[in-house]
């Protein structure tokens, strides 16, 4: 299976770059993506080119994908997912959720126009638990700013093709029936799940960056996520 890798915020493609082997091994192609505008001056990118540039991704690829998108990049991939809802036989999200239309990933300081790296002491504890010391500093240089539009740009998803692609949420820290009773109090969110006609939800047991921290068995969940 053709596997697009949509990385979060301030990531590249190399950010899948231990995850990539094991999933090759398990006979899957992954194609790990860089969005425009990462690591660049400031621009004019939006989030609606970041979803234009998994859509080509997709429209190269000849066959079926499975779309994984971690945080922010979740958006992304259900971007992609309602505008190519014939080819893309499910989304994978690694440790977000399925974003109603609106919806932005977050606002962060601007710096001259981008979204620098705010550093790892900058998240909750519980995200960044399971990162040690050795493994900050090795993933820290390979940290881009985004552009300044990106974080807060609303989803624009005209339509609702999305909600008949099967979903699978691989949570850091919720197991299914936590986040089934969590997520009843997210508003649209809510909605936005339960539209959903096929959704299952994994717990990894991770922090929020598991292509990190454990890379191997987050590409055994891809991987049993795409059989």
């Amino acid at each position: 299976m053709d596997i697009i890798l949509i990385p979060g915020l301030w990531l590249t493609a190399s950010s899948w770059d231990d995850v990539v082997p094991a999933l090759r091994d398990a006979g899957h192609s992954p194609h790990p993506l860089t969005l425009p505008g990462v690591g660049a001056p400031a621009s004019e990118v939006r989030l609606a080119d970041w979803v234009d540039a998994v859509v080509d991704e997709i429209d190269r690829i000849d066959g079926p994908v499975v779309l994984v998108g971690h945080s922010g990049g979740g958006n992304v991939a259900w971007g992609a997912a309602e505008r190519r809802a014939d080819r893309v036989t499910r989304v994978v999200f690694v440790d977000t959720t399925p974003p109603p239309p609106g919806a932005d990933i977050s606002e962060f300081p601007l710096v001259d126009g981008v979204v620098p790296f705010p550093g790892w002491e900058f998240f909750d504890a519980e995200d960044v638990e399971d990162l040690d010391d050795a493994t900050r500093q090795r993933t820290a240089p390979l940290t881009a700013s985004v552009p300044g539009h990106v974080p807060t740009d609303p989803l624009v998803l005209e339509g609702t093709d999305r909600h008949r692609v099967p979903v699978t949420l691989l949570m850091g820290s919720l197991d299914e029936a936590a986040f089934r009773e969590a997520v009843t109090a997210w508003g649209a969110f809510a909605a936005e799940f339960a539209a959903i006609a096929e959704a299952e939800v994994v717990r990894l047991g991770t922090g929020h960056w598991p292509q990190f921290s454990a890379p191997d068995e987050l590409a055994r969940r891809i991987t049993e996520a795409v059989r």
